[in-house]
Formats: C-alpha cells, sequence, structure tokens
C-alpha cells in the first residue's frame, strides 16, 4: 500500500484563524482532503480530528505540522505523542518551521539523538508560552479590574413593578408564565432575579 502524506492544523479557538498552516501544506504538496483541522485548545490531545487522523496513519505515512506548539502545548504529552507516532505506528512526522524536526532524515543513533533534543527544548518551549499566556491573561484582568472594567453578563435591573408582580405570583393570584409576560422577562432572567 503506498504511503501517504497528512497535514495537522491546530488553532486554539474558533475565532483564529489556520490559513498560514493550510498556505505551508499545500506548498508542501498535501491534498486538502488529507489535511485535519481542530479549533481547540492544545493543553492536550482529546481533540476529535486529531484523534481521527491517528488512527488513519498507517507505517510509513507522514504527518506534516507546520511548528511544534501547533501539534499541543504539553511537554510530556508531544513527547508521548511523537514516540508513538514514530515508534508504534512506524509513521514519520515534519515541522515545516524546524528541518531537524523530521524523521525521515538521519535515523541513525547520532541524527535520532539531535532529532529528541530538538523535540524535548522545543517542546519545552510550547508549555511554557502556555504559561506565559496565561500569566498575560491574568495580569490583563487584574489590570482592567483596576481600570474599572467589568467582566461578565451586565446585571439585570428590576422591572418597576417587580415587587408587586412577584406578590401576586407568590400569592398564588398568578402562574409564573403570565408572572414573566408581565415584567416582560425569559424564565431564567425572573429566577434570577428572584435569587438576587
Amino acid at each position: 500500500m503506498k504511503s501517504k502524506i497528512f497535514g495537522y492544523a491546530r488553532v486554539s479557538s474558533k475565532e483564529q484563524n489556520e490559513e498560514r498552516q493550510l498556505v505551508a501544506f499545500k506548498e508542501y504538496g498535501i491534498d486538502e482532503r488529507d489535511i485535519y483541522i481542530d479549533k481547540q485548545s492544545g493543553k492536550d490531545f482529546n481533540r476529535e480530528n486529531y484523534i481521527t487522523l491517528k488512527h488513519i496513519l498507517r507505517e510509513n505515512d507522514l504527518l506534516v505540522i507546520k511548528s511544534i506548539d501547533r501539534l499541543g502545548r504539553n511537554y510530556n504529552q508531544i513527547i508521548d505523542e511523537w514516540k508513538d507516532i514514530t515508534k508504534n505506528i512506524k509513521a514519520d512526522i515534519v515541522v515545516i518551521e524546524m528541518p531537524l524536526l523530521d524523521t525521515r532524515k538521519n535515523k541513525d543513533l547520532l541524527g535520532t539523538f539531535i532529532s529528541d533534543l530538538v523535540l524535548q527544548i522545543l517542546s519545552y518551549v510550547a508549555e511554557q508560552e502556555k504559561t506565559f499566556i496565561k500569566q498575560r491573561q491574568k495580569e490583563g484582568i487584574t489590570n482592567a479590574k483596576k481600570n474599572g472594567v467589568k467582566f461578565g453578563r451586565p446585571k439585570i435591573k428590576k422591572p418597576q413593578d417587580f415587587d408587586v408582580v412577584v406578590s401576586r405570583w407568590k400569592n398564588k393570584e398568578i402562574k409564573s408564565k403570565e408572572a414573566m409576560e408581565l415584567l416582560g422577562l425569559k424564565p431564567n432572567t425572573f429566577y434570577n432575579l428572584l435569587k438576587d
């Protein structure tokens, strides 16, 4: 059976664009139908399209990723996945932005040692970047709060006749549906205001 080339792209959220990765795959000659994309965090490998791709990968196939952080951001898990793909599945991996990470080359002991070392360094950097991102977010939120920025949903003001309508509802003069209609509130809002 002929070996195949697959591309794997990942962005952290639906708002982010994977176009740079797709362009790199097309330039590499990967067929669009052989590109798998996940739009979720790299904190672990529980990603639908990644899992599907791993089930499809066969011995001598090639997995291409643009950079190691697109594979993931957890040091130990990146190392484990890399070993699983290269040792157990016996497929090769190429990291476009790091030519030293090409398992097709230098399969001797020194070549393996060098690529393992580079992989460990880049995996470490990917995980550290995740830590830095969280730290920057935390600092940004703290600064925003100091500057009076409010987070979360805005507090809903009670309608003027809220207490009167709720009193009628509590006395069983009207049903909750009618109370909500009189106040122009949705069920969740109505019950949240009651709690407050």
